[in-house]
């Protein structure tokens, strides 16, 4: 059995995608780019502020989906310049703290919207 999981405090899909699946005592988040969900703009061009963005998207949907931050498992980040790995990494440790997750960090050519980051999760409900 698998059930949708959506939220108004994170930006909605914007294609044929669901921003998070719940299924088998697990939670598959979608990723989450900067996007502001009340005003639907980046927050800003910086790849700092951007991943604070994402993070709090994230953390919306995983809130929905009956989990959080602390029971992410996995996490996948792209990035659209590895050059901003050290700043993105530096937001991205004061999220999760000591609860961190494995992760993959891998650029990519070119993100939605011209994000800086993405970042998609699995965790435990």
């Amino acid at each position: 059995m698998r059930e949708i999981v959506s939220t108004d405090k994170a930006p909605g899909a914007i294609g044929p995608y669901s921003q998070a699946i719940k299924t088998g005592g697990m939670l598959f988040c979608s990723g989450q780019i900067p996007i502001d969900p009340v005003t639907g703009e980046f927050v800003s061009n910086d790849v700092s502020e951007q991943t604070e963005q994402v993070l709090k998207n994230l953390s919306a949907v995983l809130e929905a989906g009956g989990s959080s931050l602390a029971n992410v498992v996995k996490t996948t980040v792209f990035l659209a310049d590895m050059s901003d790995f050290a700043a993105m990494n530096d937001v991205y440790g004061k999220y999760f703290g000591d609860s961190m997750p494995a992760r993959a960090t891998v650029q990519a050519a070119r993100l939605p919207r011209d994000a800086k980051v993405e970042i998609d999760c699995i965790a435990i409900v």
